[in-house]
């Protein structure tokens, strides 16, 4: 029997699953509900390296020939104060024909579509016999991804399992679905610059060294600095600078030291370690006594140069929506970053626009759309 895709998305998001806190069940129901279509089951906990204890999921089915997966979190990022929402976040309700509830469209609402999609692929081809069908789940996405997708990926290859093709379920729609589907992304790296200085008297600034002028002008010279010009697939890469902190709540006293933090996005012109240089010999231009610290998180540009796969996903959208989505590299991180390096990458979800926000929805048309694009998806993909 077929799976419906409301029912499955509703019973999905009321699983509360926040990064670095204990899943409450979001997985198991991915697990159980697979594991009732024929699907094997391998679930995995992975721990250390500086971060929380994360559950797995890897499930296939079928044997021999290519395998498409699909990759997906079930966890979500906190839903913040909760009497902002028109319904609570871990109950989730429809609402004039719009689903609410934190998850519905980053990313539990496109995990319910794709399983529903299977479902009723399965239930139309019994023998199916072309491939394999997978599901590559994480409970690690949106916090640190350090003990999620990039182990399981090692762990399941290990074992002799290889992924020919991946779509990805993030919402990559900007306003209106089909309108896009993500190929790479840019990388993103985060420094904290502190400098050191000699506290003293604002009145006698001789005996003193001021670290906050010079962190101004080494931001001045960072946040001028062209990293480059964009190229064919990636927009310029940008540095912005977040904070600048001097802890000083005198007026008359030049402080001891000051710091700033900046984020990098990147296109696949650089990398973290040149990018790392380029700040590290800018601070050394303007001071000998600083420190920075490379915060955790960062990683690495990507570009997954369109194959089967994107043009696969582009027909389903055109087929069913009459849209054909535009290959972008636009947005933050996500686990496609660790699965390029061993299959074919495509994102494509639900649209963006209420992700990690109050009253997080996706209307009930876009559910089913996106249920029909990724059943058309595997139709063709193994036609």
């Amino acid at each position: 029997m077929a799976i419906d895709v409301l029912d499955f998305a509703l019973e999905l998001i009321s699983k509360r699953s926040i990064s670095g806190e204990t899943d409450e069940g979001a997985i198991e129901l991915c697990a159980g509900t697979l594991k009732k279509m024929g699907f094997k089951n391998t679930t995995e906990n992975f721990s250390g390296d500086g971060s929380y204890n994360v559950l797995n999921l890897y499930s296939e089915y079928g044997s021999g020939g290519k395998n498409l997966c699909f990759a997906g979190h079930t966890d979500v990022v906190p839903p913040g104060d909760e009497r902002s929402w028109s319904v609570p976040p871990f109950s989730p309700k429809v609402v004039n024909g719009v689903l609410i509830g934190r998850g519905a469209v980053d990313m539990k609402g496109s995990i319910a579509a794709w399983i529903s999609a299977v479902s009723e692929f399965l239930e139309a081809n019994k023998n199916f016999n072309k491939g394999k069908l997978s599901l590559l789940i994480t409970g690690d996405e949106e916090a640190d991804s350090v003990n999620g997708t990039v182990k399981m990926l090692k762990s399941i290859t290990a074992k002799g399992v290889k992924i020919d093709s991946c779509i990805v379920g993030e919402p990559t729609n900007p306003e209106r679905l089909g309108e896009m589907m993500k190929i790479g992304r840019r990388g993103s790296i985060s420094f904290t610059i502190t400098v050191q200085g000699v506290q003293g008297h604002v009145a006698y600034p001789k005996k003193a060294n001021n670290p906050t002028t010079i962190l101004v002008r080494i931001l001045s010279e960072l946040t001028t600095h062209k990293l480059d010009s964009g190229n064919e697939f990636f927009e310029p890469s940008n540095l912005e600078v977040t904070s600048i902190d001097v802890n000083n709540p005198t007026a008359n006293l030049i402080p001891e030291k000051a710091s700033a933090r900046l984020n990098i996005r990147f296109n696949n012109e650089h990398t973290g370690e040149k990018l790392a240089a380029l700040v590290r010999t800018i601070c050394a231009k303007h001071s000998d006594k600083f420190e920075i610290e490379t915060r955790k998180g960062a990683c690495e540009s990507f570009l997954s140069e369109p194959g089967n796969l994107a043009y696969v996903v582009e027909g389903a959208a055109g087929n069913i929506l009459g849209i054909f989505p535009a290959k972008s590299t636009t947005g933050g991180t996500s686990d496609a970053r660790f699965i390029k390096d061993y299959a074919e990458v495509v994102e494509f979800g639900l649209i963006n626009q209420t992700a990690h926000k109050v009253d997080e929805q996706v209307a009930l048309t876009d559910l089913t759309a996106l249920k029909n694009i990724y059943r058309k998806v595997i139709e063709n993909y193994f036609s």
